[in-house]
């Protein structure tokens, strides 16, 4: 169940999460435990849990991914979040949970270093001290540069890699450092 998938990458205890989020110790333990399906709780109550948890309902719902959810899906989850957050929000939220180094530990690289990305690049325009914790990480870089999917679609339909090559010169530099081309995180529908 993605409920417990959630509390244990955010280290968080059935009753913190109930506490966080306003809704009775008795229904996440409930929900936890399998006695209530979340599908069947009211769309508070999943409101509240999604946002203790800081993802969104639609995530919270889904069943348990039998694999690692597509690149493109896990970036604009991560934008939704800041958007939904706020920078400095983000920024907390995303140092007390710890997900970089789980993902990192998971083996799935691009999305630890665009997480990692994405708190260093909202760090340095907050004006907020970058954390030691992930320094080694910091070291690091993808084999092969990662575009958004809407760079690849003009670079196939033009059948150049000019679009490519203008992607990289814009992009972020806390994401191109990682080899990850990305230009826009705010601008997310």
């Amino acid at each position: 169940m993605m409920i417990q998938t959630y509390l244990a990458q955010r280290q968080l205890t059935k009753y913190r999460l109930s506490k966080l989020s306003g809704v009775p110790y008795a229904t996440v333990s409930d929900i936890c435990s399998g006695k209530a399906q979340l599908e069947k709780c009211s769309a508070q109550t999943v409101y509240k849990l999604a946002k203790a948890l800081g993802v969104t309902m639609e995530e919270l719902l889904s069943p348990e991914p039998a694999g690692r959810p597509g690149f493109e899906l896990f970036k604009s989850s991560v934008c939704h979040r800041l958007r939904q957050m706020g920078d400095l929000a983000f920024i907390l939220h995303t140092l007390e949970n710890r997900e970089i180094r789980a993902y990192y530990e998971r083996g799935w690289y691009p999305e630890s270093l665009y997480l990692l990305a994405m708190l260093d690049y909202i760090s340095r325009v907050n004006d907020v001290p970058l954390t030691a914790e992930y320094e080694d990480l910091r070291r690091c870089r993808l084999k092969d540069t990662l575009y958004p999917s809407g760079v690849l679609a003009l670079c196939a339909a033009a059948q150049n890699d000019l679009a490519k090559k203008e992607a990289a010169k814009q992009a972020i530099p806390e994401f191109i450092r990682f080899n990850i081309v990305e230009s826009e995180v705010r601008d997310v529908i």
